[in-house]
């Protein structure tokens, strides 16, 4: 770990420039993925990368260059280049930053249980192996896979300021999937997969209740088979946490992200209906809404000690009993707008830029259990597992559709239904929050593939989110 640092360090040392500050950020990445399909093991996949970013700030202007050359000579021609594109476009800068604060800190940041070695291959395939196996003998079962990602990314950041930033993380995603199909009609039912991502060793595939999971994966599956389709009207909305990540991604994170606040997007990914004069003011939730940014939950995904920028980052609340306070915007977003953000400027990898994106943005837990949310509704529905999802450009209007449905009559849960969606409008949406879960229904959650930026850049978000209620939902299913 860190093998490279020593000649890395050198290296910027010995850099030459004229710039008035310049920075390096290494990354290395490589990451596996397994996958037993329907008894049968599918080939590894296996990918490695690395290489460095150089950035020059020349009279208040900043430009980037990268290269997979990591020699002493590559690196020089990079940061020549980075400085020389700061000079030519000097004169069509909208911004000097001049003034912008640079970070001057030194540390160090590994994933929980880094140290300790990861199963082989052969055990991974083995552990896949057996829970495929395990989904029961159906006819209608007509496809199923069990998963598991794992990438181990290492990052270096140097400046001329004297920050010395190093970071070693290994990120673990365990998935699996069964489908069911009768001969008219096909459900999917998930564990996993895109919504459960977790930083550490093979704890995660413990924790992500993987093991063991077939045979009741499988049967819900069949049960949706069966079941008719969700009902269609007003209704009190249970969202378990696993459909609750999807909802803070796309109503709550990326509407916060300043620089798409400050209109950076709005040509690809879109704008956001929140203006900067909203925070401190706009009412976005009920009193029952509280949402931080916490990159000190060592197990989730976005975890980390210092931003891309080198900017340290600590737990803050971005909405508080239901009022906007701040947005998701880094070092420079913050220097531009006079906002108070966070330490969210990330990039994806060594060849792009950072950017302002979500990381680890959570509903901290209320006071209700489980049956307790159950028990206060009279007519619901309970939604599982996001499979859909349709927001406009503004991060505003929105209609999510789930895998998993429930009926709630009198406080009991009742029969299954599929095809459960929901729609809303964001603001009105949260407002409508009346019950959050406590400790016992909050889940560390998070997803590898937020895509924003141009060029596109995905990346790991984490989500960790309580069961919640939300009142007088617009719901319907499959037949609307």
């Amino acid at each position: 770990m860190f093998d490279f640092y020593p000649q890395l360090k050198r290296c910027f040392a010995a850099l030459h420039t004229r710039a008035e500050f310049h920075s390096l950020r290494y990354v290395r990445e490589s990451g596996q993925f397994l996958s037993v399909r329907k008894n049968v093991a599918e080939p590894p996949y296996f990918s490695q990368d690395q290489g460095v970013m150089l950035t020059a700030r020349v009279n208040g202007v900043e430009a980037y260059a990268a290269t997979h050359d990591l020699t002493p000579a590559g690196l020089q021609a990079a940061l020549e280049r980075a400085e020389q594109l700061a000079r030519l476009i000097a004169s069509h800068a909208l911004l000097d930053l001049t003034q912008e604060p640079v970070s001057s800190e030194c540390a160090d940041y590994c994933s929980p249980d880094l140290h300790q070695p990861f199963p082989s291959l052969s055990d991974c395939y083995a552990l896949l192996g057996a829970e495929s196996a395990a989904v029961p003998k159906d006819e209608r079962l007509v496809s199923w896979d069990v998963s598991l990602g794992l990438t181990h990314v290492e990052q270096i950041y140097l400046n001329s300021a004297g920050a010395e930033v190093r970071q070693a993380q290994r990120f673990v995603y365990p998935g699996m999937s069964v489908t069911a199909f009768d001969g008219h009609d096909s459900q999917t039912r998930s564990l996993g997969r895109e919504n459960f991502g977790q930083q550490g060793g093979a704890d995660v595939i413990h924790r992500s209740g993987l093991v063991g999971a077939a045979p009741n994966v499988a049967e819900q599956a069949l049960q949706l088979l069966l079941a008719p389709n969700a009902p269609q009207g007003k209704r009190d909305l249970l969202l378990m946490p696993d459909q609750m990540i999807l909802q803070i991604h796309e109503s709550i994170g990326h509407p916060l992200e300043l620089d798409r606040i400050l209109g950076d997007e709005r040509n690809y990914a879109g704008t956001s209906f929140v203006k900067t004069s909203d925070f401190g003011q706009l009412q976005y939730g009920s009193p029952l809404l509280n949402v931080t940014f916490d990159p000190t939950l060592p197990e989730q995904l976005a975890s980390y000690s210092h931003d891309d920028d080198g900017t340290p980052a600590h737990k803050a609340f971005l909405i508080r009993e239901g009022l906007l306070l701040r947005p998701l915007g880094g070092a420079l977003s913050q220097f531009r707008s006079g906002l108070e953000g966070v330490a969210n400027s990330r990039a994806c990898s060594w060849n792009r830029p950072p950017i302002d994106r979500m990381a680890n943005l959570n509903v901290e837990p209320g006071d209700q259990s489980l049956p307790q949310l159950i028990g206060g509704i009279e007519r619901g529905i309970l939604m599982a597992t996001n499979r859909s999802w349709s927001i406009d450009d503004a991060r505003n209007k929105f209609q999510f559709g789930c895998e998993w449905g429930q009926l709630i009559e009198n406080g009991e849960l009742k029969g299954v239904v599929k095809n459960p969606n929901y729609r809303g409008i964001s603001e009105q949406f949260w407002r409508s929050l009346s019950a959050v879960g406590d400790l016992s229904t909050f889940k560390v959650l998070g997803t590898p593939n937020c895509g924003k930026g141009e060029p596109n850049q995905v990346i790991r978000v984490g989500h960790a989110s309580p069961a919640c209620v939300f009142s007088d939902i617009d719901v319907f299913g499959g037949d609307a």
